[in-house]
Formats: C-alpha cells, sequence, structure tokens
C-alpha cells in the first residue's frame, strides 16, 4: 500500500524549530523527488522545498532559504526538513509529496501536519 506519512508538525513559538519527517512505502522512493507543500488557512497551496531523486538538487521557497534545510535517505525512505527561525506566517498544513522531478505536479500526496507558530 503506497503512503507518505507526514510527522513532527506541533505548536511552536516564534523564533523556535521544527523538524518534519516524510516517511515512504509502497512505491520506488528513490525513483521520485520529494517536495513539502504548504496551505494556511485562506490560503492557496504553496510550494516549500524539494529534493531531487538522488539528493543532488534541492530548491526552496524564497520565504524559507536559510531557515529550512531539506535532505533525504533513500536507505531509509524518509525525508526530513528542519525548519528554524519560525515565524507566525509559516502557521500551515504541511504536506510532503512525491514526484518524477521536482518541477511535475506531484503524483502522490500525504495527509498533511500541523504546525502552528504563535506566542
Amino acid at each position: 500500500q503506497l503512503q507518505l506519512v507526514e510527522s513532527g508538525g506541533g505548536l511552536v513559538q516564534p523564533g523556535g524549530s521544527l523538524r518534519l519527517s516524510c516517511s515512504a512505502s509502497g512505491f520506488t522512493f528513490d525513483y521520485y523527488a520529494i517536495g513539502w507543500f504548504r496551505q494556511a488557512p485562506g490560503k492557496e497551496r504553496e510550494g516549500v522545498s524539494c529534493i531531487s531523486s538522488s539528493g543532488g538538487t534541492t530548491n526552496y521557497a524564497d520565504s524559507v532559504k536559510g531557515r529550512f534545510t531539506i535532505s533525504r535517505n533513500n536507505a531509509k525512505n524518509t525525508v526530513t526538513l528542519p525548519m528554524n527561525s519560525l515565524k507566525p506566517e509559516h502557521t500551515a498544513v504541511y504536506y510532503c509529496a512525491a514526484a518524477r522531478v521536482c518541477s511535475r505536479t506531484p503524483t502522490y500526496w500525504g495527509q498533511g501536519t500541523q504546525v502552528t507558530v504563535s506566542s
């Protein structure tokens, strides 16, 4: 059964950190790029970061550059996204998703994990 499962979300104060993880099963993980997306209340879903199938190429939305760092472990079928210096505007549901390459619309999606940045 194909699954993408996010974890690591929660409530954090402004300036704090969280580490999101995405665990995959049921498909050939190292054939796929993995992206993180987020959707804030009342807003459209947007791309946050993406890592190529080999892990050799990464990209980030301008709003998170220098704060978030994406990485993957193909032996463990996981992708992590440490998030530092969080701001209230980072509050959203964060999703991981698998695509053949980062520039394409993802084929598989996780259920999402809530990140709330508030004092």
